[in-house]
């Protein structure tokens, strides 16, 4: 029998939870796009669209409707790093998930536009926002990781 004793999960390979916290990061990561784009339009002025999400012309540094778009994609980076602290829990998880979460993002950016993305300006920003994300989540993780566990100083005399 495996010794259970200093892990944090009891089973090593648990499909329904890896699917479950899966579905549940990429729902929170669209979702969230979804609020911090309508913000930007907002800020913007301009009707919110899926366009604003998943298509590329939107990350056009030049306009200020694309930095606003950018900003919120930052944002929302950050926002995903609070979700993979709160769903995932595991500091060495935090760059797989949001690998697969990316990858994900890709495939419906592909579907959306009909095309492979070849702008510069889209890869660029899903990269630097995927490594802020799994940055800041492995150091979110890692923080509540490497909490001391309190324990009772005082010796117990009534026993």
């Amino acid at each position: 029998m495996l010794s259970m004793a200093g892990n944090f999960r009891p089973h090593l390979w648990d499909p329904r939870l890896i699917l479950s916290q899966i579905i549940a990061m990429q729902s929170t990561f669209w979702v969230t796009l979804g609020l911090w784009t309508a913000a930007a339009g907002a800020i913007n002025g301009s009707t919110t669209s899926l366009s604003l999400m998943f298509g590329y012309e939107s990350y056009n540094i030049t306009s200020w409707s694309g930095r606003l778009s950018i900003t919120a994609f930052g944002l929302n980076s950050l926002t995903g790093a609070l979700a993979l602290w709160l769903i995932v829990c595991r500091a060495r998880q935090c760059s797989d998930y949001t690998l697969t979460l990316y990858l994900y993002h890709l495939l419906a950016c592909w579907i959306f536009n009909g095309s492979f993305p070849t702008q510069l300006s889209w890869w660029l920003v899903n990269i630097v926002c995927a490594t802020l994300m799994a940055v800041v989540g492995e150091f979110l993780c890692m923080r509540t990781e490497s909490k001391t566990i309190q324990l009772d100083v005082h010796p117990r005399t009534d026993l």
